[in-house]
Formats: C-alpha cells, sequence, structure tokens
C-alpha cells in the first residue's frame, strides 16, 4: 500500500521538477491518467465506508477479546486496527490530501515523510494477520502446546513486536520514488526497494500462509474427525482474499521496473492505478468475510448498531465506544479493582 495512490493529471512542484529541466522533451512524455476523476470518487467512498466499518469492528473485536480472552480477538483486532492506519494514512492523507488537495506544491520532505508512514501502515496490516496464521496452525496441528503458549498477554506482545519491526521496516522507503513524476527509468536504488518492497508485502507473507494453510488443510484432511472450523475458515478466507487483491499491484510494480515506466506508458498506468484501488480494497472486506463466518462476531456487532442507526450517528457512537472499550482492553485485570478502594 505504499504509495498507493493514482495520479491526476495535474501540474505539481516537487523536487523531481527541478530534475526534469535537464531532460530532453522525449523524455518528459507523461503518460495519460485515462481513469478521470474516477479514482477521487472510489476513493472517497472506499474511505467513508471503509473507516466506520472498521471502528465498528474494532468495537466488537474489543469486546469479544475482553470477554472470552482468546488470543485470536487480539489477532483480529491488530488487523483491523492496522487497516484503519492505512486507510487513514494512504487513502486520506495519501491520496485525497497529497495528491488532490495540496497537488500544486507539496514539499519533497513531507512527501518522503509520508511514503515512510504509509509504507509502515501497510507493513503493520499485512504482518499482523501472520501471527494469526500462525495461532491458527499450532491450535489445530499441535493443539496442547496451544493451550500452553497462546493467552492474551503473549499475543499483545508478538502484536508490539510486529508493529514495531513494522515502523521500523517503513523508514528505508523514505527514499521510495514517486512512479507517476518520476520521469528517469528506474535506478539501482528503485530496484533494491521495490523489490524489498514485494518481498515485505506479498512473497514472504503468501509464501507464509500458503506453507501453513497447506499444513492446516492437510491437517483436517487426515484427520476424518475434525472438520473445518468457522475460525479456520475465515483465515483462510482472509488470507485468499489479500493474495487474490494484492497480486496485481505485484506484477505491475515488476512489470514498471523492467518493461514499461507508468510514467512513459499509459497503459502500464492504467494498470498500476487499477491495482492500487483492488489492493485498497483488502483494508474493507474483513469486516464482511467476519459478519459472514462467525456468528459471535455477529451478535457483538448487532448489540453496537441500533436498528435505525445512521452512517453519521454509527461513526459517532463507535468512535467513542471504541475509546472506551479499547481504554479497558488495555488495562490489565484488577487495576481497575485496585482504584476503585
Amino acid at each position: 500500500k505504499g504509495s498507493v495512490k493514482v495520479m491526476i493529471d495535474w501540474p505539481n512542484v516537487t523536487a523531481s521538477g527541478n530534475q526534469e529541466l535537464d531532460l530532453k522533451p522525449e523524455e518528459l512524455q507523461k503518460s495519460k491518467c485515462v481513469l478521470g476523476f474516477f479514482p477521487i470518487i472510489y476513493y472517497s467512498i472506499l474511505l467513508c465506508i471503509g473507516v466506520p466499518v472498521n471502528i465498528l469492528t474494532a468495537v466488537a473485536l474489543c469486546r469479544l477479546a475482553s470477554r472470552t480472552k482468546k488470543a485470536l480477538y487480539h489477532y483480529l483486532l491488530a488487523v483491523t486496527a492496522s487497516d484503519i492506519l492505512s486507510q487513514l494514512f494512504i487513502i486520506f492523507v495519501g491520496f485525497l490530501l497529497e495528491t488532490a488537495v495540496f497537488h500544486r506544491d507539496v514539499p519533497a520532505l513531507l512527501l518522503h515523510s509520508i511514503s515512510v508512514a504509509e509504507f509502515a501502515a501497510n507493513h503493520a496490516s499485512i504482518w499482523s494477520t501472520v501471527p494469526l496464521t500462525v495461532d491458527r496452525y499450532v491450535a489445530l496441528c499441535h493443539p496442547l502446546l496451544h493451550r500452553q503458549i497462546s493467552y492474551p498477554a503473549r499475543a499483545r506482545k508478538i502484536i508490539a513486536v510486529v508493529l514495531t519491526a513494522s515502523v521500523v521496516s517503513g523508514l528505508p522507503f523514505f527514499w521510495w520514488s514517486d512512479m507517476w513524476r518520476n520521469s528517469h527509468p528506474p535506478t539501482a536504488l528503485d530496484a533494491i526497494l521495490i523489490w524489498t518492497h514485494v518481498t515485505i508485502i506479498y512473497f514472504l507473507p503468501c509464501s507464509i500462509f500458503l506453507v501453513l494453510n497447506s499444513l492446516i488443510i492437510h491437517t483436517l484432511r487426515s484427520a476424518p474427525l475434525q472438520r473445518l472450523g468457522k475460525t479456520t475458515a475465515m483465515l483462510l478466507a482472509i488470507t485468499s482474499v489479500f493474495s487474490v487483491l494484492w497480486a496485481p499491484r505485484t506484477i505491475v510494480v515488476i512489470y514498471h521496473l523492467y518493461v514499461s515506466t507508468v510514467h512513459r506508458d499509459w497503459r502500464t498506468h492504467l494498470a498500476y492505478d487499477l491495482s492500487n484501488m483492488l489492493a485498497m480494497l483488502n483494508t474493507a472486506v474483513n469486516f464482511f468475510l467476519y459478519c459472514f463466518v462467525s456468528k459471535p462476531f455477529r451478535s457483538s456487532v448487532r448489540d453496537q448498531v441500533p436498528a435505525n442507526a445512521s452512517i453519521s450517528s454509527l461513526y459517532s457512537g463507535n468512535s467513542k465506544r471504541f475509546q472506551r472499550d479499547f481504554t479497558a482492553y488495555l488495562t490489565p485485570p484488577g487495576l481497575s479493582a485496585q482504584q476503585s478502594h
């Protein structure tokens, strides 16, 4: 999701503009954005629906985590929180503000700083799913071990490590090149960053998902008495949807590196825009997967949403509930009892 934005044909005064003064006219030939204003409409709708839906998801998961004391809901909550950060940094700040609002004069330092936040949120959103997958694998294939090592306190520590690693892994992408604005061919540094990017956000996590999910399915097939539980089905759905939605963008980024750049070829430009839009859809679909698979989640959501609730009241009410429930979620057991004396 790093630099997942759609470039509209507006003049932009950035650092790359100074570099382009030394280029020949044919090198400045720029591909057109054939989608026009459709990306702005798409991302605005995705943001207006995705953020309230993810806040509602976070509220429901907070209550389930506090009620059941299961590590599963802590991991799902981490995925949801990372999706909210991705929507805010990538869609709202990175696209709607940086590209669509402040498009005429964006300082290079601000552009690169936003890129770091985008990549960090992206990595957190994807890698929060990895410990969830490991937890489900251990639960099905090594149930006795799972009872010993899977508990909320350990889950929170693992989540903290994942989030810290995501922030650190986003720092090198301060030097990420804007594929739309940079007219020069990809450099050696661009190649290193692109391969690092696709490895972190796609090849490595998908390899982990493939191996562990294959072992889970093999275990279920070899044990006739075991059936595919709803939790496992939800995990398979989450990882499968991610693999499908992010595959086109991974392919297009590599194509940009070796075949035809986004800046010069309108077809690559179009493919990159569409693949970014498809990838960002991944930040808003988990709520519907949870509702489809999990009855406890549906019940928790039903408790939060009045029958006649509007979108604005839903957003406001669930924001307050999320703050209250998240505070309770982070409060160690027994602390409130101590404070009451």
